[in-house]
This record gives C-alpha cells, sequence and structure tokens, in this order.
C-alpha cells in the first residue's frame, strides 16, 4: 500500500480487501513465525494481515452513498491456497497464492470494473494477490512453508485506514452490500493469541 500523506478532512482513506478466516490467519502467523526477521525489519503484525483487492486512496465522504452499492459484484463462494513466502524488490516479504486463482482474478477485476464507473482510478499493473508479513526486511531469512492452506472467500470489505488502523466500513457477504456497516475495527475481526517477539 502507498504510504499516507494527509488527508482532507472530508476524505477517508480506503481500500477493498479479503480478510482470513481462522485457519488461514494461523497459517499465517507459523509461516511468520517460521521467518528469521533482521533487526529493524517493519512486520506487519497479525491484525493487518489480508490481501488487498484495490486501494482506492483518499475518498471523499460524499462519495460513499455512490461507492458502496457500486461495489457490490455478486460472486460464488471459492477458496484458493496459500503456498509462498517470498521475497520481493525494496525489502518486502511476502505470502504469495500456492498456484494460480482464477476466481480470485475474477472477483479483482469485476471489482475494478466498479470502481472505474465511479470514476475512480485503478492500479494498471497486473495483480498480484499477496499478504505483507513485513517491510525493509531485505535480509529475512525465509523457511518454506510444510503445506499449502486453503483460504475460502465468501465476503470482502471496503475498508478505512487511519493512524495505522484498520476498520470494515461495508462488509460485503457473497458480493452483497451487508444491511448495515461493521463498526468493529478489522483488527477485532480476529484475535490471535500473542506471538513470539521479533528475532
Amino acid at each position: 500500500m502507498p504510504p499516507a500523506s494527509p488527508l482532507p478532512s472530508d476524505a477517508l482513506r480506503l481500500f477493498v480487501a479479503l480478510w482470513p478466516d481462522a485457519s488461514a490467519h494461523a497459517w499465517l502467523r507459523e509461516a511468520d513465525d517460521a521467518v528469521t526477521w533482521p533487526r529493524g525489519a517493519a512486520r506487519a503484525g497479525p491484525e493487518r494481515w489480508h490481501i488487498t483487492m484495490h486501494f482506492l486512496g483518499a475518498v471523499p465522504r460524499p462519495a460513499l452513498p455512490a461507492l458502496l452499492p457500486a461495489l457490490q459484484q455478486p460472486f460464488d463462494p471459492f477458496a484458493f491456497e496459500l503456498g509462498r513466502v517470498e521475497a520481493w524488490p525494496r525489502g518486502l516479504v511476502v505470502v504469495e497464492p500456492a498456484q494460480s486463482a482464477p476466481a480470485l482474478q475474477d472477483l479483482q477485476a469485476a471489482l475494478g470494473q466498479a470502481l472505474q464507473r465511479c470514476g475512480l482510478p485503478v492500479e494498471s499493473r497486473a495483480f498480484k494477490p499477496h499478504v505483507t508479513l513485513a517491510r525493509r526486511a531485505a535480509r529475512a531469512t525465509l523457511a518454506a512453508p510444510s503445506a499449502p492452506q486453503r483460504w475460502p472467500v465468501s465476503a470482502y470489505a471496503l475498508v478505512a485506514s487511519a493512524g495505522g488502523r484498520y476498520r470494515n466500513l461495508v462488509l460485503y457477504p457473497g458480493g452483497m452490500l451487508s444491511a448495515a456497516a461493521d463498526p468493529a475495527p478489522a483488527t477485532t475481526q480476529i484475535r490471535p493469541a500473542p506471538g513470539p517477539k521479533p528475532r
């Protein structure tokens, strides 16, 4: 996600995300714990693990009434597998799907078309689904997970980012706008046990 910049008072910094279920979250914790992290690595932390489908950036609050229903993209639940811990350029360490996930790509493309119809910019680079484990971790020693992990997808969320914390504005189960916004911070969706201190 691009670095934060000051927001106008009438705007929210938004992105569309997939949150892992409890089993995928536990697998991500094991993968994160298996990495030997260099001093100074900026680890994302369990409460922030997600897949960004689209980063919207600063969106004026008056645009929300039109944006929320426009993001409805009905889909059949599906699943893909996590399987690779990879070092990306600029010190990123991420987890990628074990193999191609056509349903995930299709959902991301449909959401992108919806955003474009709303006049919002969409990333032009090819979608590379991933969970960011850390930044500034170029010297991390990676370990291969023991086996792939299934990540079921039955909903996505429109998430607001502020002060380093995420909050689900709206959930889209099956791609349909939920009856009410979810006021709880995204960080309360899963309450993992405390992990070990960075090595």
